[in-house]
């Protein structure tokens, strides 16, 4: 966590690191609410905030305010998700409905006029230009002229639609609040739960890469399924909670163009934590209020197309640029060593640089070993624990990084 360093070695000496930038905006920068629910990025890197009262267009210099007040037409104030469609329309929903911004006025559209529930949880559009609205109740589909709604009856499981993504096929992966994951190929509905080896039945994210990976958000932490669909593995300890907290409850998921994932956590049904995580490579980075990420409750995550991430949270907007996860690669590759793994009884730990702290976790997210050192090399007893995979989240010097270990 904390600060990333690049190091590079120059007369056996280690030169200046070079650290992401985070630049945060609030209302006395120009956001018309602090409590941003979502944050989208237009074609043309405009950013779109959704708060409790109103939405914020930033164009980089200039700021733009929408309200029910300011802009007959528009919904509500409150609101939960933004789409820009590719011809330039923007979308956003409410409880109330959704209404389209054709860059000159807002028009409202409810029940009455073809949506399934006037409850939007997210729009998306789909490769043919349709938009896929999810609600409280199901999905409705929006070709232009025609809405399509569909719910429990028509195959959905209970929970509603929070998530929506397409593959290459342009088939669409849908996050249900209660029922899992659930593929729809325009005819049929598919679910994968905790059966297939979903972490949790509880989706809050869905989000697939170029490979036709599905990264899934859920209450537990992410899971991944292949290109042919099937479980790969589960992450359940991207950022580190305080304990007990050590399942990561996943709000967000978002790629950016070089097939690194960013993963917004946010818990507080015992205290109120949260942080962002990056994963390249193999391992997991996080970032928090310590690296100057604005506040702890995350809502939404969003990649511009220079690879910048957005974080909307209650207390305002991050923008993390200036990062790249060949710091994490190249830290690993020349400064840093695990090892043996698998193991069957000594795991050695060495780093150039002064390890700081060592925690083990089980598969679960059980926190097992938690030691501060200030050491270069350390020794654990791994066989102690049964046979199996662990998680090291291991601190060194001003970065944390996390590896998986094999017990055999």
């Amino acid at each position: 966590m904390k600060n990333l360093y690049i190091l590079i070695a120059s007369l056996l000496i280690f030169g200046l690191a070079q650290d992401q930038t985070f630049t945060n905006y609030t209302t006395s920068d120009g956001l018309v609410d602090n409590n941003v629910n979502c944050v989208v990025v237009d074609a043309q890197d405009n950013a779109w905030f959704g708060t409790s009262y109103g939405i914020s267009k930033f164009d980089g210099t200039t700021w733009t305010t929408y309200t029910v007040a300011m802009d007959s037409g528009l919904v509500n104030n409150s609101i939960f998700t933004i789409c820009v469609r590719a011809n330039g329309d923007v979308w956003v929903g409410s409880d109330f409905g959704a209404s389209k911004y054709d860059g000159n006025s807002w028009t409202t559209y409810t029940e009455a006029d073809g949506l399934g529930d006037p409850r939007v949880k997210i729009i998306e559009e789909n490769p043919n230009g349709e938009l896929w609205f999810g609600d409280y109740d199901g999905l409705t589909i929006f070709d232009g002229s025609n809405w399509t709604s569909y719910t429990m009856t028509d195959g959905l499981p209970f929970g509603g639609i929070v998530s929506i993504d397409f593959d290459s096929n342009g088939d669409a992966w849908m996050g249900s609040g209660l029922g899992g994951l659930i593929k729809f190929d325009g005819t049929s509905f598919t679910e994968y739960t905790e059966d297939e080896g979903l972490l949790n039945d509880i989706v809050r994210s869905v989000a697939v890469d170029a490979n036709d990976n599905k990264w899934v958000g859920t209450v537990e932490g992410v899971t991944r399924f292949d290109e042919n669909n099937n479980f790969v593995e589960n992450h359940t300890i991207m950022y580190v909670l305080p304990a007990p907290d050590t399942l990561n409850p996943t709000v967000d998921v978002e790629i950016n163009s070089l097939g690194c994932v960013w993963a917004g956590i946010y818990v507080d049904y015992l205290v109120t934590e949260g942080g962002i995580a990056f994963y390249s490579g193999g391992q997991w980075t996080g970032f928090d209020v310590s690296d100057g990420l604005i506040g702890p409750v995350i809502r939404d995550l969003e990649v511009d197309s220079q690879d910048d991430l957005w974080v909307a949270t209650s207390t305002g907007v991050s923008k993390i640029s200036d990062y790249s996860g060949a710091s994490i690669n190249e830290f690993l590759i020349n400064e840093f060593n695990v090892y043996p793994n698998p193991v069957n009884d000594r795991l050695f730990i060495r780093s150039k640089l002064t390890i700081k702290n060592v925690m083990l976790f089980d598969l679960c997210g059980k926190l097992l070993k938690n030691q501060n050192i200030t050491e270069n090399e350390v020794e654990i007893m791994m066989s102690e624990y049964p046979k199996g995979m662990y998680f090291l989240r291991i601190t060194i010097d001003s970065q944390t990084i996390s590896k998986k270990i094999i017990v055999q």
